[in-house]
């Protein structure tokens, strides 16, 4: 969205209008088309009336600080009258004795083609300029005075140097060479022009565009080639590249032309000649390469070469999959490393001939490379289960495992075709009979006649040799290990079968451990040694339960409910143990089983109450029989106790024997605020006397309350200026409080809690019984506004209203409105007398200027007056401050 202009915006365009392109009024910014004789006459009036304008959109902001940086824009080759007048600079007025100083931003010493008027403040250009010279001034102005100090500034300024087409575009050569091969595709750039224009960049005058003007000769066809206007891409048209068999062999000259102005028709230009050689194409398809892996050879390796007749020509290789292959410019392909025939087999390269911007001139190449084959892979055996289990007692000729090794080698060749020999276990000494048996084609290892024992570990190591066990064949060795399953004919068994008996209290917590039962298993599979455990006896409420971690061989016995001595004083709890899985051969045995016997023992639960100790906070004000807090057991009880206190020396607290309630017995007579009371409260089970318990009981006496109180106080009523000025209204805490004299503490000032009021005033405090009301917004509405202050001394609130008039002022700060003579205000002749008064108590005290003048200085900004009469001077002193605060009193009216 454009942005509305400004003062600081505006510049030199203003006094030149938009004109369409190529308008006169580019040779000459002042001509609007006017003959000469007319623009003469009416230039000095038109940049007057212009400056007048800029004169009146600048006063309107001569209050504000000057912008942090002004942009001036000025036409090149400027064909006007100079001085000319560019920008109002936002310079104050001068003052006498100072200057404006302008100098140029950058540290090369130059002359600079620009000045300031000293009477009208305006930036002035002295000469034409020259935008591919130099395209930016920056400049900065002061105002110093003549001994050198700076009133005002620095102003930063930047001068544009608009530009003007007046450079010629240039080619980089006279005559260009190229050379053009027979198959190039229509559309390819083959060559590109360079031209460049010393105009402003990216403007429309250096916008150069691209021509062909002639082609000779004009055989077969005059439309060969193609320019690309904005590029200078030269390429075939459709046309010349269906014809460039039948062309000439002799060169095609083109000449050239580069225009600026863009597409529009009037411009600068220039002319070129470019020579085209057309030649044969070169651009043959490949034979395949076959290359054996692991070749031994330096790298990188020659294997193929292309060739593009054409010039400007960059070769580019492709190879799917990815490979070690490159290209260099000459068109020579390589191979960089050594290739692995089982990694790839094969790879197809794509090689392609492209101009400078990546473009094919033609359909690329494919070279297909084949890998060969050599025996460098041994056999590798296929993974397996880490361990092979077989039932104890399977019979001779089981399956155990089927061995699998692969050779990356080329397949159905002998070097990938693997046979197997078993290594070890070896067959023992004197007897050909083995544990187990291998196929040495399929790999196939199967149980042998020598039986094998329940929980045994066999590791068998196989041979795999490729090469179908030749000599020179590469091998490896496979292992698996064996191991011989266990069958579940074991039940578990307890360690103990009987436990106890075991002793516990009557009041012990539920969830606490009885007994711990452990049983074994003698089966070695872990699948077959899980258990189950369950109570099958002896618990028919529920109060005992079993706790266990799964797969563990032991049980906890714990307490699911309370014991009760008279309901059981003794228990026997059977456990039973069995096996998860399904047990082989016999059930099982007595041993199966264990009894845990418990024996309860009564308790008697001692007292207690619901707190350790007691604490209460009181005014020292509270009456007697005032309820302080009641004091109770901790868990309910079917009998009621009794309580008493002890140690209430001063005979304050009372405490009712049955209920607990502990109440004031008199008034706190001699309690102080912030002491603390201690007395012992004592509890006692009335029907057994061993049974008590007691705690503490910490009374902490509180100040008493006192009574809120919030009284307005008026304040007489005082005027501020608005828009705001730097002064405001001292408010003074209100003068019937006795304790400012006796300086029992500061008091605090704070705007009333009115939202309005706290966003257009402004509290700060003066000093330890004022402070100072100012204007928090630059402009509050004229008129009589209310703000109330709450002020706080020690424990006692006021809110005080002052009452402030808001009004427009004059440059004394006094209000602007029509009043009358007030009745009692005196007279001229009484203020003449009190002024000729003034000045001859002020000539009397000087002699004691040094002596006085600090004290003078302390009352007056207190604006108070504590003295005492410790000094023979001190009458003599606050006489002469007299005149010295009635003067500063004067000083803080007018602000």
């Amino acid at each position: 969205m454009p942005r509305p202009p400004t003062c600081s915006s505006v510049h030199l365009a203003l006094l030149h209008p938009a004109q369409p392109a190529r308008a006169p009024w580019r040779r000459n910014p002042l001509s609007w088309q006017l003959d000469q004789k007319s623009r003469l006459w009416h230039q000095p009036i038109l940049i007057m009336a212009l400056a007048w304008l800029w004169l009146l959109c600048l006063s309107s902001s001569q209050a504000k600080a000057q912008a942090a940086e002004l942009h001036v824009e000025v036409p090149e080759n400027y064909g006007g009258s100079f001085p000319l007048y560019l920008v109002k600079l936002p310079v104050p007025l001068k003052e006498a004795g100072s200057h404006v100083v302008l100098s140029e931003s950058s540290d090369v010493a130059a002359e600079v083609p620009f000045a300031v008027d000293p009477d009208s403040g305006f930036l002035l250009a002295t000469r034409a300029l020259d935008r591919e010279e130099k395209a930016e001034y920056q400049l900065q102005t002061t105002l110093e005075s003549d001994d050198g100090r700076i009133l005002w500034g620095p102003q930063s300024i930047i001068v544009h140097v608009k530009d003007e087409n007046d450079q010629v575009p240039q080619f980089s050569q006279t005559v260009y060479r190229a050379q053009l091969s027979q198959g190039t595709r229509p559309g390819v750039p083959f060559f590109f022009l360079e031209a460049t224009d010393g105009d402003e960049p990216g403007t429309a005058n250096s916008d150069l565009r691209f021509h062909i003007l002639s082609q000779t000769p004009a055989q077969p066809s005059p439309d060969l080639f193609l320019l690309e206007p904005q590029l200078g891409a030269l390429a075939l048209s459709p046309e010349g590249s269906s014809s460039l068999e039948h062309a000439l062999e002799g060169p095609y000259q083109l000449l050239v032309q580069a225009k600026d102005m863009g597409d529009q028709a009037s411009g600068h230009q220039a002319t070129a000649t470019v020579e085209i050689f057309i030649l044969e194409n070169t651009w043959a398809p490949l034979e395949p390469i076959h290359l054996s892996e692991n070749l031994k050879v330096p790298y990188p390796h020659h294997i193929a070469q292309v060739h593009w007749s054409g010039g400007n020509v960059h070769y580019h290789l492709d190879s799917q999959p990815p490979g070690p292959f490159n290209i260099d410019a000459e068109g020579k392909i390589h191979v960089t490393r050594e290739l692995d025939r089982e990694a790839q087999a094969e790879y197809l390269l794509q090689v392609q001939a492209q101009n400078s911007h990546g473009e094919d001139y033609a359909e690329p190449l494919e070279l297909r490379v084949v890998v060969m084959d050599e025996n460098d892979n041994a056999p590798v055996c296929s993974p397996h289960a880490p361990s092979i289990s077989i039932p104890e007692l399977s019979p001779p000729g089981t399956e155990v495992t089927k061995l699998s090794a692969e050779d990356a080698d080329a397949p159905d060749s002998p070097n990938s075709h693997v046979v197997y020999r078993l290594l070890k276990p070896e067959p023992e000494e004197g007897t050909e009979e083995r544990t187990f048996q291998l196929d040495p084609t399929s790999g196939s290892i199967t149980l042998g006649t020598v039986p094998l024992q329940a929980g045994q570990n066999v590791r068998l190591q196989v041979l795999a040799i490729d090469l179908a066990g030749a000599e020179g064949g590469l091998s490896s060795t496979c292992e698996v290990e064996v191991s011989v399953m266990d069958i579940n004919d074991h039940a578990p068994e307890f360690t103990t079968s009987q436990i106890g008996p075991v002793s516990l209290p009557e009041d012990v917590e539920p969830g606490t451990l009885v007994a711990t039962l452990t049983a074994t298993d003698a089966d070695l599979e872990p699948a077959f040694r899980l258990m189950d455990f369950a109570i099958e006896a002896g618990d028919t409420e529920g109060i005992f339960g079993l706790d266990g971690e799964p797969d563990s061989n032991h049980v906890q016995l714990r307490l699911r409910k309370n014991l009760s001595y008279e309901t059981a004083p003794h228990h026997e709890v059977v456990v039973v143990v069995w096996n998860v899985e399904e047990l082989v051969g016999p059930g099982p045995g007595p041993a199966s089983t264990a009894t845990v016997t418990v024996l309860v023992k009564r308790v008697i639960p001692p007292l207690k109450l619901d707190q350790e100790s007691y604490e209460a906070r009181v005014p020292v004000s509270i009456p007697a029989g005032s309820l302080l807090l009641t004091i109770q057991p901790s868990y309910p009880r079917s009998r009621p106790l009794r309580f008493s206190l002890v140690n209430d020396s001063e005979g304050w607290l009372c405490i009712h024997e049955a209920s607990g309630e502990v109440h004031t017995a008199q008034s706190l007579k001699g309690a102080r605020p912030g002491d603390t009371y201690t007395v012992l409260v004592e509890a006692q089970d009335p029907d057994e006397p061993e049974l008590s318990t007691s705690a503490s009981l910490m009374v902490h006496f509180l100040k008493a309350p006192p009574v809120p109180a919030l009284t307005l106080a008026p304040m007489p009523s005082r005027h501020l200026c608005t828009p705001r000025q730097d002064y405001g209204v001292v408010i003074s805490a209100p003068s019937e409080d006795s304790n400012l004299s006796s300086g029992h503490g500061p008091y605090s000032f704070a705007l009333g809690p009115n939202p309005t009021v706290q966003r257009d005033w402004r509290l700060q405090p003066f000093n330890d019984s004022h402070a100072f009301l100012t204007l928090a917004l630059h402009w509050v509405e004229p008129g009589e506004h209310v703000v109330p202050v709450v002020v706080q001394h020690n424990a006692q609130t006021w809110q005080i209203t002052v009452r402030v008039i808001v009004c427009r002022c004059n440059v004394d700060g006094q209000c602007l409105r029509k009043v009358g003579r007030m009745k009692g205000m005196p007279t001229k002749l009484t203020a003449v007398g009190v002024l000729v008064g003034t000045l001859a108590a002020i000539e009397w005290c000087l002699p004691l200027h040094y002596f006085v003048w600090p004290e003078c200085q302390a009352l007056g900004l207190a604006h108070e007056v504590h003295y005492r009469m410790e000094s023979p001077l001190q009458p003599v002193r606050w006489i002469c401050c007299l005149p010295v605060l009635q003067m500063r009193s004067l000083w803080f009216k007018r602000g």
